[in-house]
């Protein structure tokens, strides 16, 4: 299984290192404590996706940053051999199937939300743009103050630098894919 997190370990500790900041600079600039980010660039802490995207906003960086993997010509994917990252005490699973490398300036997702589990996610970098499809289950999608609910084949676009949050409202598990793009 690929450890999200020893990646996530990398490409935190190589941002870091290319930019000349200390654990300290870091901490300063996310919010965050410098034991948090120590043990996040050891790959340890299990950090939430709110976390991950303190620290994506601090660096002014898109969220794959830190979750991208190497490249490779051809890349077959299977959930189960991703790990998840966890919100809402791992009822909320957020698996990055193809991370935004840099260079294509989009990414995708697939999310499963457990019955009655929700996700606030931060402003995504300006610009980004975010679409979604249910392939099962129901949605509640709040986009700053508007709610509105996806049903299972449906699909909505929207402007993602505004607060926004997920809500399962189904009585069983909601899946649906996520594409982010970015315009630079």
């Amino acid at each position: 299984m690929e450890d999200i997190f020893f990646i996530v370990a990398q490409n935190l500790k190589q941002i870091r290192n290319e930019r000349n900041l200390s654990i300290n600079e870091l901490a300063e600039m996310c919010g965050l404590s410098k034991s948090m980010l120590s043990q996040i660039e050891k790959g340890g802490g299990n950090p939430t996706l709110g976390t991950l995207w303190k620290i994506a906003n601090a660096l002014s960086l898109p969220f794959d940053a830190l979750v991208k993997r190497k490249n490779a010509d051809c890349e077959l994917i299977n959930l189960f051999n991703i790990s998840p990252i966890l919100e809402d005490g791992g009822k909320t699973k957020n698996y990055s199937v193809f991370p935004d490398d840099g260079i294509r300036n989009f990414a995708v997702y697939f999310l499963v939300l457990e019955p009655k589990s929700a996700w606030s996610s931060e402003p995504h970098v300006r610009g980004t743009t975010e679409f979604i499809t249910v392939v099962e289950g129901l949605l509640e999608l709040t986009i700053g103050t508007a709610k509105m609910v996806i049903k299972k084949e449906e699909s909505i676009r929207f402007s993602a630098d505004v607060p926004h949050a997920y809500k399962n409202i189904a009585e069983g598990v909601t899946k649906l894919h996520m594409i982010l793009s970015r315009q630079d």
